[in-house]
């Protein structure tokens, strides 16, 4: 497998779910299977908002975990935790450090939030 290289934030998964941006899903279409990955915490924000009796989003969802793995968030990304300012939202701050533990690119759409974390290499594949 192909060591990854950007982590997908939990709004451009929502893009790409949704098909809201042709520019990202060509990005992570032109990216070698491995490449984009995503943080267990991403797939969580995603599962709680979903309808648990609606069976169309859910087979949804779990196809394109298929494509774009989920990685564990663990001890080094909790101990990245320490580098990022708190001042996040909702679970931000906890994907901000799962990036910088993997040394990978965040790819979000909502860059602003993430420019004062130290180390962390952000890109918008939306625009």
């Amino acid at each position: 497998m192909t060591e990854p290289q950007a982590l997908l934030d939990t709004n451009i998964c929502i893009y790409l779910l949704e098909g809201l941006s042709d520019r990202a899903r060509k990005r992570v279409e032109a990216c070698v299977p491995g490449a984009v990955v995503t943080s267990a915490i991403c797939y969580a924000e995603l599962i709680r908002g979903l309808d648990p009796a609606d069976r169309k989003s859910l087979e949804l969802v779990e196809r394109f975990f298929r494509i774009v793995p989920v990685l564990e968030f663990d001890r080094n990304a909790a101990d990245a935790v320490a580098k990022v300012p708190f001042h996040r939202h909702r679970f931000d701050h906890l994907i901000a450090a799962h990036a910088l533990a993997l040394g990978l690119v965040l790819v979000t759409n909502n860059e602003a939030d993430f420019a004062d974390v130290p180390g962390l290499t952000v890109e918008n594949w939306t625009v």
